[in-house]
């Protein structure tokens, strides 16, 4: 097994400068929107992290050409080959849902393995299938897979039970090709989906009130190529100031989006934490030697992020009285 092993000294404070990556939570969504066109997609600032690398081999599996260098990546889906996402691939990695829409939408069919469970608690994929049945697809759901198949998506008016990333932006690329107009109410808003969006206006697709809870999307055609540029990841970041003030260092945080990170630098400073923006893309975060206890509930963005929990439940172990921690999005996020 695999082991980080890290050696401290007298002198716990952590600083120095770091780099954020590209949303991992980011990339994943954009390279499955490449299918969705038979011209090249070009992506930079991606995070060289294995979720990657697999999404990248199913692709390979459904007729992408791809190509990295250093944190560029080049793709192209000239031709789909295949409709099916395997139990392998899918149960590794359960973003691979993902190709479900973009599959629907271009090529007509899809089979797509079930993703199963998940260490950090139930993610249900009804929404999904709820969702492009109600464009027009024809679903099953036959010996683990999702069986989807549809000659036209048509566009309709689609309000999610709940919140839900990934089933927002499924539903989003399938009605960025279906015909007709697609209004989806009640969408996530996470900095992720947003930048999902642009991706695709920047193909050709037509989505009007991008960043709110209803989006309007009027199908067109067909998209085209383009060049993005991947966002920060805001939970790196995050993680870098909750490291800089549990060590009570100072760490200065290079090409990030303190406007995505508002209500984590929010609670940081509640408890005595001090933040500074430096410019548009740089924040310093300083620790403190009294932390002052807070409660802390998780929400949808822009509320407190679950995937923030963990490492603030830490960091309030070291604050001076007692805090709760609520966990809403996950029924298994106290694991750790």
């Amino acid at each position: 097994m695999e082991k980080i092993i890290l050696y401290g000294n007298n002198n716990p404070e952590l600083k120095g400068k770091v780099k954020i990556s590209g949303a991992k939570n980011a990339v994943l969504p954009a390279i499955a929107a490449a299918l969705l066109t038979k011209e090249k997609i070009r992506l930079k600032n991606i995070p060289l992290v294995t979720d990657v690398h697999t999404m990248l081999t199913l692709m390979k599996e459904l007729g992408a050409e791809s190509n990295i260098r250093k944190n560029s990546l080049s793709l192209q889906v000239k031709k789909i080959i295949s409709d099916e996402a395997s139990y392998q691939l899918v149960t590794s990695m359960r973003a691979s849902i993902l190709v479900l829409g973009p599959l629907l939408a271009r090529y007509g069919k899809a089979l797509v393995s079930l993703p199963g469970g998940c260490a950090i608690g139930s993610r249900p994929t009804d929404l999904h299938i709820h969702g492009l049945e109600k464009l027009g697809a024809s679903i099953q759901l036959k010996h683990g897979y999702i069986n989807a198949e549809a000659k036209q998506l048509k566009g309709t008016e689609i309000e999610f039970e709940k919140k839900s990333v990934g089933g927002t932006e499924n539903l989003i690329m399938a009605a960025s090709l279906a015909k007709g107009e697609t209004i989806l109410k009640n969408c996530a808003v996470e900095p992720e989906v947003v930048d999902l969006c642009k991706l695709l206006v920047k193909m050709g697709a037509k989505i009007e009130d991008i960043g709110s809870e209803t989006l309007v999307i009027k199908g067109v055609k067909e998209l085209g190529g383009t060049t993005h540029e991947i966002i920060p990841d805001r939970i790196e970041a995050g993680t870098f100031l909750i490291a800089g003030a549990l060590t009570k260092g100072s760490i200065v945080l290079t090409r990030t989006k303190p406007e995505d990170l508002t209500t984590v630098i929010e609670r940081l400073r509640y408890s005595g934490v001090k933040i500074k923006k430096l410019n548009s893309h740089s924040i310093q975060v300083t620790g403190t030697n009294k932390l002052k206890p807070q409660d802390i509930t998780t929400s949808p963005y822009p509320g407190f992020p679950t995937d923030m929990q963990a490492q603030f439940s830490v960091l309030m172990t070291q604050a001076e009285g007692i805090s709760i921690i609520s966990e809403t999005i996950f029924d298994r996020r106290f694991a750790h």
